[in-house]
């Protein structure tokens, strides 16, 4: 049989989300439409793929199999689009650049008024991605460089180019003991709770938490937030801290959440990341915008 992938993604969907109704909400399809589908893949391949009377709903050991591999076709099918949509976009001088919230600020606009100044018939989009896509995005080629934050869990295939080094603050209740600091230490935050984060990778949450610790304490962690605004109003309440980029504290501003500078904290580096393999007129020179930038920081 030919296999559909249209049949394959509704079916990772259902498995991903754990219930036939998330996963039709999330593909913007009816629940009926999307069962129906499902059973479609199901007879074409004469096997049961999800057992439908688990809660939440999960794939039989036939589809555990069959997902292992279907996964596989799907990231190679969407590397195949990208890499097209990707030399249309050369031809057409196009370049689309992802970015984390408060990437780099100033920073940013003086290396794009650099690239354009090189290539002024280049456009650039600017393309928000979430923590988990930062680099893999790249990868994919669905952007053609996006400003990262470490740490990037998997570099395979990828090239960082630093920008600059931004110091790391602590964000803490304007009521928190520490508000009224000029700076603090690493020592000085062990018996508060840090904010947590279920949707990103445990290497990301414990980087950014400083986990573990100089002092050998175990990190305590609080509330899960997934977004700046959550994080903030958290802080605010004066249930968690989070440690964060300086860029962020001029970003973002909360009547009652203050940032103060940690002193023994390594400062965060935000890079460029490109793909190894991409020698596109455009790529090359927002690289060399990035070295001119970060060489004017230097002098």
């Amino acid at each position: 049989m030919e296999l559909n992938l249209h049949l394959v993604r509704y079916l990772v969907a259902v498995v991903d989300e754990g219930h036939f109704g998330r996963a039709a909400a999330r593909l913007y399809v009816s629940g009926p439409a999307l069962s129906k589908q499902v059973r479609t893949l199901e007879r074409k391949l004469g096997v049961d793929l999800v057992d439908r009377s688990a809660h939440p709903v999960v794939a039989t050991e036939a589809g555990q199999r069959f997902l292992t591999e279907a996964r596989v076709a799907l990231a190679a099918a969407d590397r195949a689009v990208a890499a097209v949509e990707a030399h249309r976009r050369l031809v057409a001088g196009e370049l689309r650049l992802g970015f984390m919230t408060a990437a780099t600020g100033t920073h940013t606009r003086r290396i794009l008024e650099t690239m354009q100044q090189e290539l002024p018939a280049v456009s650039v989009q600017l393309v928000q991605l979430t923590w988990p896509d930062q680099a893999e995005a790249v990868r994919a080629g669905t952007v053609d460089a996006s400003l990262v934050r470490p740490p990037v869990v998997d570099c395979g295939g990828l090239r960082l180019d630093v920008v600059r080094h931004e110091p790391r603050v602590v964000a803490l209740s304007a009521r928190h003991r520490l508000a009224t600091r000029a700076s603090v230490e690493l020592l000085d935050l062990d018996d508060d709770p840090h904010v947590d984060d279920d949707e990103t990778d445990p290497v990301w949450v414990r980087w950014w938490a400083c986990d573990p610790r100089p002092s050998g304490r175990p990190v305590r962690y609080g509330p899960i937030v997934h977004t700046l605004d959550e994080l903030l109003e958290v802080v605010a309440s004066g249930r968690a801290v989070a440690i964060t980029g300086g860029s962020v504290a001029d970003s973002y501003r909360h009547p009652e959440v203050v940032y103060v500078p940690i002193v023994d904290a390594d400062p965060c580096p935000i890079s460029l990341c490109t793909r190894a393999d991409d020698h596109s007129p455009p790529v090359e020179a927002l690289r060399r915008a990035v070295h001119a930038e970060a060489a004017r920081q230097a002098a």
